[in-house]
This record gives structure tokens, sequence and C-alpha cells, in this order.
């Protein structure tokens, strides 16, 4: 029996290692290989067709030098939403609820795109600190303003993401047991907060996306010729 809530968000350990690994790596045995022939099975037809529907959405807000991220970033959306999904499941660690995970995908692709933007484009990149008809006393402020705005942005979107799947887990856990608590005393009442434990969980689904919303806002902030 778990002595708080929170414990959930703990890594596993066995025999004192953490799991965390398997949990990170599982995902990617579970997607098929694609072959080399003409016509595939139906699954591999369906993931062509969704990694291709992901690809196009994603790559919408980038101009045609930000195309060869593609591999790179639907890669790392496919990967996020398996590791959400998979941790909506029975007694199953969700590793995206670690603020560290998530920041060490962001900092990075964020601070890539940064220094790609000063080394190709410098002046552009750095106008975009300043915006166009600014009376000359807010000069200083805005440059501030709009300084902190870009390297808090990568922390706002991984704490944002941390925080929606641990209150969703949180709140699941809850109502699941009010449900427990509830049922010999009161089935009706019990009843109807099983349906809101329903409605939940097809929110916690939702949540799950969450992770491709966060990189098409990184994108789409960055200037075009970051990338």
């Amino acid at each position: 029996m778990m002595v708080s809530f929170f414990d959930q968000f703990a890594s596993p350990l066995y025999l004192g290692i953490p799991l965390i690994a398997i949990a990170i790596t599982l995902p990617w045995v579970l997607y098929p290989t694609p072959s080399s022939r003409w016509i595939n099975n139906r699954l591999i037809t369906v993931q062509g067709w969704l990694i291709n529907r992901f690809t196009n959405q994603l790559m919408l807000p980038l101009n045609m030098g930000g195309h060869k991220w593609a591999l790179l970033l639907v890669s790392l959306m496919i990967f996020l939403i398996t590791i959400n999904m998979l941790g909506l499941l029975p007694y199953t660690f969700t590793p995206t609820t670690q603020l560290s995970l998530n920041m060490g995908f962001a900092v990075p692709l964020w601070l890539a795109t940064v220094i790609i933007g000063m080394r190709n484009q410098p002046t552009v990149a750095l106008g975009h600190l300043l915006p166009e008809g600014t009376p000359i006393p807010l000069i200083p402020v805005l440059i501030i303003i709009e300084t902190i705005s870009l390297f808090i942005r990568p922390l706002a979107l991984g704490v944002r993401l941390t925080a929606n799947l641990t209150a969703g887990h949180l709140l699941i856990q809850l109502i699941a047991t009010a449900v427990f608590v509830l049922l010999p005393m009161m089935p009706t009442v019990a009843i109807l907060t099983a349906t809101v434990l329903f409605l939940l969980t097809l929110l916690e689904v939702a949540v799950a996306m969450i992770p491709s919303l966060c990189i098409r806002t990184l994108l789409k902030f960055m200037p075009p010729e970051n990338v």
C-alpha cells in the first residue's frame, strides 16, 4: 500500500536498480519495422499513414529549411505520446511526470534553434528581441523582457507538461479511491463517480497528446530563420 499519492511518481526500483530506463526504452519495441516491400500489412500501412499526417501537421509552422528537422521532431513526438499513453495503464510508470526528463528534451532542442539562428542570421535573430516601432524610452525594458521570455520558454513548456500529467494522474487515483470507498455504502453515488472517472480518463488520453502541442508551440514562436 502506498504511503502517499505522490509515490506513484517515484521511479520504481528492482534490486536497487531504477526501472525508468526500461520505461523509456519499451515504446520503441512496440512499433513494427517497415519493410521494403510495396505491399505491407495493415498495421504498417496505418502506422505509415499516421506518421505522414503527424509530419504534415508538425512541419506547417516551418519553412522548407526547417523540414530537415522532421525525423527528429516526429520521432520525439511519437515517443512522448507513446510513453504517456502507456502511463495510463494500471501498475505502470510515466517517465514524463519527471521534470528532469521533460527539461532534458526541451532545453537541447530550444538551445539548438537559438544557436542555429544566431549563427545563420544573427542580425535578424537579435531583431526579434525588439518589436518594430518601439518608443526609445521603452527599448531597454522590452529587450530585457523579450530576453527573459526567450530563455524561460522551455522551462514553461516543460513545467506545463509535467503539471498536466501529474494533476491528471492524481485526480484519477483520488476519484478511483472514492469509487471503491463509496461502492458498498452508496452504490448510486459510486456509479456517478465512476462515470466522472471514465470521462476524466478520456480527458487524460487527450492530455497525453500535449507533447505534440508543446513541440508545435515551441516551433511556432521560434523565428523562421532559426531553423
